[in-house]
């Protein structure tokens, strides 16, 4: 990984240590408790005696330190690339971080550099400046717990106001939306952002109170034939999702993964583009819906 040598946490702990001796900090209890916030707590055994021990010559043996200044962490050239790439993915711009250090930093890659497949073509606009508005808004909203009033447009094009509590964001790649996750309406639980004219908070200290229903997840098991790098294809594409693979024989492999019920319709989708390399074996739901499915595709074509 990009950033785990130089920002793990036994180089945190380290440079916490040092900060605290150059402010003179001399209590070896003190330290032992830096290291026990910053790394884990077996790392009192190794961190404490490999420094006073000058096996890592970064401190006497006094407690003092022969280094002059507060350690710093600069970023080197990789870890500047991979942000500058970052930086230039449009959804960035709805968390309005400031890359203007990077401005004469080459990416590390672009977009041109990815192949995305199996996608939708009517993703949001991230570029939109009300999009951005209130996207920021409601990302706000979520951290400070604050009610919000939402203007939205539903599938017949009509507009209507809801009262929520917005408690998540969630991104789906395969429609390159993001939608909002509420708690406190009876009738809308995840709102479509791009669906959203206009939101703004306002104070309900009942809605508030309101806790988010647990998401309710089900185990799909399904069958793979590893016939043109299917099994890749396969646990690439599902990488997000909690999952185990087991295998059976050579070519055969059963993989179990967790989904939430309400991406039902679009897991459905993501597994028939597997054609006949992924036999779902249960829920028994899923197998019918995918079933009804290509009996509605095979009278298409008849």
């Amino acid at each position: 990984m990009i950033f785990s040598e130089l920002y793990s946490a036994y180089y945190n702990t380290v440079a916490e240590i040092l900060t605290a001796l150059l402010g003179g900090e001399r209590c070896e209890k003190a330290l032992a408790e830096a290291v026990r916030e910053k790394a884990f707590s077996e790392s009192v055994l190794t961190v404490l005696p490999n420094l006073k021990g000058g096996k890592w010559q970064l401190v006497r043996k006094d407690l003092s330190t022969p280094i002059r200044h507060e350690p710093t962490m600069p970023l080197t050239d990789l870890q500047k690339r991979w942000l500058k790439a970052i930086s230039l993915d449009p959804r960035i711009a709805l968390f309005g971080i400031d890359f203007s250090s990077l401005e004469d930093v080459p990416p590390l890659f672009t977009k041109e550099d990815i192949l995305v497949f199996d996608r939708y073509n009517d993703g949001d606009d991230f570029t939109d400046p009300d999009y951005i508005r209130r996207f920021r808004l409601i990302l706000s909203a979520i951290h400070e717990k604050q009610p919000m009033k939402i203007r939205l447009i539903n599938r017949e094009g009509k507009e209507f106001m809801v009262k929520c509590l917005p408690v998540g964001l969630e991104y789906s790649e395969k429609d390159d939306k993001f939608r909002l996750i509420t708690a406190g309406c009876p009738f809308v639980h995840t709102v479509n952002l791009g669906k959203i004219t206009d939101c703004h908070t306002y104070t309900d200290k009942k809605l508030q109170a309101k806790q988010p229903k647990r998401a309710v997840t089900e185990t799909l098991t399904f069958t793979v034939t590893d016939e043109r790098s299917t099994l890749e294809r396969c646990l690439l594409h599902f990488a997000h999702f909690e999952k185990q693979v087991e295998r059976l024989d050579e070519k055969h492999y059963r993989v179990s993964l967790v989904y939430d019920k309400n991406d039902e319709s679009e897991l459905i989708v993501r597994v028939l583009s597997f054609g006949p390399f992924v036999e779902v074996i249960s829920p028994d739901g899923f197998r019918r819906q995918l079933t009804e499915r290509l009996k509605r595709q095979r009278k298409l074509f008849r």
